[in-house]
């Protein structure tokens, strides 16, 4: 049998399990709200808790908390943003209220810890209540956002690391296969000669495009509302507060997040996060189109992917692309939560954007997706081998071969030598180049320096 202890808020009384350290609120909420299975991220739930903590800290400054209250506050609030206490946040993800829910949630814990750490008993809100002293001067709608973009920019600095690596390891290949002649192809067809290093180093520059723009959108969600209270107008908190709490906040997060000119605005408009989302939709669309490219490479022959699981339940010995796979759907979920994200930001009506939960939940699982994603493309990467012999066997095979001779025969003679290529009946355009051109020219014309300059020099010599 569950022991319960009896809690009250302004709508009556409910029972609560006796040990838990959340309160009514949460017990309610959890009821109202069987929907996804889901909890609140628990970076979300970290960030709260060092918001309540820089509030806790500018209010015993300001002489609002006895030193005993914040002691035991600021103890409860680190060892949340330590991992503990996780099984206390109950509340699914997706939730009315504009997040009410959850910061009611963190307000329980850390007010029932306080009170623990304090000699007390969970429940006796005499000596730490969860709205009087825990949420003092704050409201949930500056304090959900303002946490949902400090778990944001930790995030953000995790996923550019990531990124950073897998950049690294596209690069590494592009040195190893820097000599590899093969095939181009375009429209899913043979296209002019490239090296598969040349190949690899635009997957490498892709990611490095990604990298940088990850890096910089930090810049966007840098600046909050805290202290703004419920409409931005800081009503409800004193000037010494509001000016105080964003200097806290700054230097026990150690980013560089400053308080918007326009409170009023940072709280009624989230379109920074629209901004945000659609560059991790950019890094998700160039996840996928890579992925996709080394799946075709592998099914073509030129490289050979790691392999990691048997294939089928019913053909022994097949080998799938299993990891490219994982990261299309990854990139598929994160465009799709793109969408969620503007649906959401643009309902917003009037002094709140009160659909926050969906578009944190949403945002937070994009930037753990991609950096996953990005975990399990660099161990990919790094077993990525490349079959020199395959890529020129569909190299001196291909009529489209003869494109790189442009600038040395002229378009009709050129024509005219594949013609008889055709007629000739013989497979490799190469060995019969060599007959026709000589080895000095195509050697020349053929070598990789030559496939990936960028142009071909005006002095060349014309046969």
């Amino acid at each position: 049998m569950f022991e319960y202890r009896l809690e009250k808020d302004s709508l009556g009384e409910k029972n609560v399990p006796k040990e838990a350290y959340y309160g009514i609120h949460t017990q309610r909420a959890v009821e109202n709200f069987v929907l996804s299975g889901k909890k609140t991220s628990s970076a979300l739930i970290r960030a709260l808790a060092l918001i309540k903590k820089a509030a806790a800290e500018t209010n015993h400054e300001l002489k609002y908390l006895s030193a005993p209250q914040v002691k035991a506050i600021v103890t409860a609030c680190d060892e949340i943003m330590d991992g503990g206490l996780a099984g206390e946040f109950p509340v699914d993800a997706l939730q009315g209220g504009a997040g009410t829910s959850t910061n009611m949630n963190i307000n329980e814990v850390i007010a029932n810890r306080a009170i623990e750490l304090m000699g007390g008993q969970k429940g006796d809100y005499s000596l730490i209540d969860p709205l009087a002293q825990v949420n003092l001067h704050q409201s949930t709608n500056d304090v959900y956002p303002t946490a949902l973009k400090i778990a944001c920019i930790y995030s953000l600095r995790t996923l550019s690391q990531t990124i950073t690596a897998v950049q690294g390891a596209f690069q590494r290949k592009e040195k190893d296969f820097a000599g590899i002649v093969k095939i181009g192809r375009t429209e899913l067809q043979e296209a002019v000669p490239i090296t598969l290093g040349a190949e690899f180093s635009a997957f490498a520059e892709a990611f490095a495009r990604d990298r940088w723009r990850t890096f910089k959108s930090e810049e966007r969600l840098r600046v909050v509302n805290i202290g703004g209270t419920a409409v931005g107008t800081g009503l409800g908190a004193p000037k010494t507060y509001i000016f105080q709490v964003i200097e806290k906040l700054r230097a026990l997060s150690g980013l560089g997040i400053s308080r918007n000119e326009n409170v009023v605005d940072a709280t009624a408009n989230a379109d920074s996060f629209v901004e945000v989302s659609g560059i991790l939709k950019a890094h998700a669309v160039n996840i996928i189109k890579i992925a996709n490219d080394l799946r075709l490479l592998n099914l073509l022959g030129e490289i050979k992917l790691p392999e990691l699981q048997a294939g089928s339940s019913i053909m022994p010995g097949k080998v799938n692309p299993v990891v490219t796979e994982a990261a299309i759907q990854t990139g598929i979920k994160v465009i799709a939560n793109d969408s969620i994200i503007t649906q959401a930001v643009s309902r917003g009506t009037l002094q709140i954007s009160e659909f926050m939960p969906v578009i944190a939940e949403a945002m937070l699982e994009s930037l753990e997706l991609l950096n996953n994603a990005d975990i399990m493309l660099l161990k990919l990467i790094d077993g990525v081998t490349a079959d020199e012999s395959r890529c020129r066997e569909y190299f001196e095979k291909s009529p489209a071969l003869i494109t790189a001779f442009l600038p040395h025969l002229g378009y009709e003679k050129a024509g005219q030598i594949i013609k008889e290529f055709k007629e000739s009946g013989r497979t490799n355009l190469k060995e019969f180049l060599l007959e026709k051109l000589g080895a000095e020219l195509v050697e020349k014309v053929l070598s990789p320096y030559s496939l990936v300059a960028l142009g071909y020099r005006d002095d060349a010599e014309h046969t």
